[in-house]
C-alpha cells in the first residue's frame, strides 16, 4: 500500500508540492519517503501489539489457572475423606463395633481375618445392618489387643487378660504367639505357654519317630492297644530266657529314648502329650511312670520245688493308648442290656418285668403272686 492510497487526496497534495520544491534527482526525496514509511510501519507495529496484548493473559494469571489433567487427577478432600470412610468395615466381637480397615487384614493372609477378607468378602456374610460377626467366644478386650499385631506387628497383654487366654484366642485367630509378637508383664505365664508350644512340636516328632512304628507292629499283630516303656539309652535288658519276668496281662514294648525320658519328667509334658494323642483319635491314654525289670539278680528256690526269680527294676515312664473306641462290645447289639433270666429264686423271677414284643398288653395283664405254699413247695423240691 502507497502512502497516498493511505493519507488521501491531501497527503496527495503535500507530496507534490514537496516534489516540486526538490530536484528530481536529489537523494533527499528517497531519504524522507523511507523515513516516511518506517514510521509509518512502527505505528503499525504498536498498534497491532496492544491489540494482541489485550487478548493474551497475563504471565503470572497463566501460571496460575490449573490444567485440566491436574484437575482430574485430584479430586476434592471432601471426596477423599468420604471414599475413606466407606472402604472400612465394622466388625461385631461380644457386642463391641471396631470400625477397621480391610486391608489391614489383607496384608496378613495367613490369619484367619485375612482369609475371611482377601478373597472379595465371598465367605462372609453381613448381619442386616451390615456388619460383621467375627471371633465368636472372643472378649472384646482380647480381641483389641489383637488389633494392635495388624497395625503394628505385636500383642500386648492386658494386665486383667490371662497369657492362656490370649493364647487361645490368637489359635483361633491364626495369629502368631511367640516371643516376638506378644508383649507380657507376667513372664511366667508367658514362657509356661511358650514351653507348651515347645513340647507339642517336641512331642509330635516323637510320637511319628519312635511312637507310631511300635503302634503299627502291634496292629500288625492283632492288637487293638500299645503298651510303650521309655528307657534310657544306656539301660541294659537282659532276661533270663528260662525264668522271665511276670510282666502282668499287658504286653509292653520299649523305646530306647533319653530325650523321651527327659520329656515325660514333667508333668506338664505329659498334658501336652495326652492332648496331641487325643486329638490324633487315640482312646484309653493313661501316661505315668512304672517299675520295668532290666536283669536277673537271683533265682531263690521256695517250697515245693517251684523257682522265684528276682529281677532288677527300675523306674521309668510308659504310655499306653489304643485305637479302638470301647474294648468287649459289638459293634451292632450290646448283650450287657439284657438281663438274664436264668434265675434260681422264684420270687426274684416274678419281681423282674416281663419283656415282650407289645408292651401294652404287660400293662392290662396282672402277674400272680406265688402264695407261701407253693413257696414251700418249691423250697422243699
Amino acid at each position: 500500500m502507497s502512502d497516498s492510497q493511505a493519507n488521501g487526496p491531501e497527503a496527495n497534495g503535500m507530496l507534490d508540492q514537496r516534489r516540486s520544491f526538490f530536484y528530481p534527482d536529489s537523494s533527499s526525496d528517497t531519504e524522507e519517503y523511507c523515513r516516511d514509511t518506517e514510521e509509518r510501519r512502527k505505528r503499525l507495529s504498536k498498534r497491532n501489539g496492544s491489540s494482541i496484548r489485550g487478548r493474551m493473559p497475563p504471565k503470572n494469571q497463566s501460571q496460575s489457572v490449573p490444567t485440566p489433567s491436574t484437575s482430574t487427577q485430584e479430586p476434592p478432600r471432601n471426596g477423599q475423606k468420604s471414599q475413606l470412610i466407606d472402604d472400612r468395615i465394622t466388625l461385631v466381637v461380644d457386642n463391641t463395633r471396631f470400625v477397621v480397615d480391610p486391608s489391614q487384614f489383607t496384608a496378613h493372609p495367613n490369619t484367619m481375618l485375612g482369609r475371611m477378607f482377601s478373597s472379595g468378602l465371598e465367605f462372609t456374610h453381613p448381619n442386616d445392618r451390615g456388619e460383621y460377626e467375627v471371633a465368636e467366644g472372643i472378649s472384646a478386650t482380647v480381641f483389641r489387643a489383637i488389633l494392635e499385631y495388624y497395625r503394628g506387628g505385636t500383642i500386648r497383654c492386658p494386665p486383667t487378660v490371662s497369657v492362656q487366654e490370649l493364647r487361645e484366642a490368637c489359635d483361633y485367630l491364626l495369629v502368631p504367639f511367640d516371643a516376638n509378637t506378644v508383649r507380657c508383664q507376667n513372664l511366667r505365664g508367658l514362657l509356661h505357654e511358650l514351653s507348651n508350644e515347645g513340647a507339642r512340636r517336641q512331642f509330635e516328632s516323637f510320637l511319628e519317630r519312635l511312637i507310631l512304628p511300635l503302634m503299627v507292629e502291634s496292629a500288625q499283630r492283632g492288637d487293638r492297644e500299645c503298651h510303650v516303656v521309655v528307657l534310657l539309652d544306656d539301660d541294659a535288658v537282659e532276661w533270663d530266657e528260662q525264668y522271665p519276668p511276670q510282666m502282668g496281662d499287658e504286653y509292653s514294648q520299649t523305646v530306647l529314648s533319653t530325650p523321651l525320658y527327659r520329656f515325660f519328667k514333667y508333668i506338664e509334658n505329659r498334658d501336652v502329650a495326652k492332648q496331641v494323642m487325643k486329638e490324633r483319635g487315640l482312646k484309653k491314654i493313661r501316661l505315668g511312670v512304672e517299675g520295668y525289670p532290666t536283669y536277673k539278680e537271683k533265682v531263690r528256690k521256695r517250697p515245693g520245688g517251684r523257682a522265684e526269680v528276682i529281677y532288677n527294676y527300675v523306674q521309668r515312664p510308659f504310655i499306653h493308648m489304643s485305637w479302638e473306641k470301647e474294648e468287649a462290645k459289638s459293634r451292632h447289639v450290646d448283650f450287657q442290656c439284657f438281663k438274664s433270666k436264668s434265675v434260681t429264686n422264684l420270687a426274684e423271677a416274678t419281681a423282674d418285668p416281663v419283656i415282650e414284643l407289645e408292651p401294652n398288653r404287660v400293662r392290662d395283664e396282672e402277674v400272680p403272686e406265688p402264695s407261701p405254699e407253693v413257696g414251700g413247695e418249691e423250697e422243699g423240691q
